[in-house]
């Protein structure tokens, strides 16, 4: 039974006929394990998910930005809104929303 190894990290395995075979005949079992793995870190291992939270944390801070800018916007319409409004009278009670720039 001649079979290719797969990819990746598994196990020698001996075929079970050749198993019974030396259960049977009390013949030794050898297993050849090739080592021609490189040593030491797999960097395509390690730098995606390194990539993969970068890119959710500069999304993050961009969409905090975002926000921050619109904030600013509607903060800045709002004064101008209620600079040009003037005071706002309901039953008597009068309240001015902005002073003047000049007072």
């Amino acid at each position: 039974m001649n079979q290719p190894t797969p990819p990746g990290g598994i196990a020698p395995h001996i075929p079970a006929d050749e198993w019974r075979r030396a259960q049977a005949t009390g013949q030794p079992v050898v297993i050849v394990v090739d080592s021609t793995a490189p040593a030491g870190i797999a960097w395509r291992r390690v730098l995606i998910p390194f990539a993969i939270t970068g890119a959710a944390v500069a999304g993050g801070w961009g969409l905090v930005t975002a926000i921050c800018v619109l904030l600013d916007a509607a903060a800045h319409t709002a004064t101008v809104i209620t600079g040009a409004a003037g005071p706002i009278g309901i039953g008597g009670i009068t309240l001015k929303l902005a002073r003047a720039k000049n007072t």
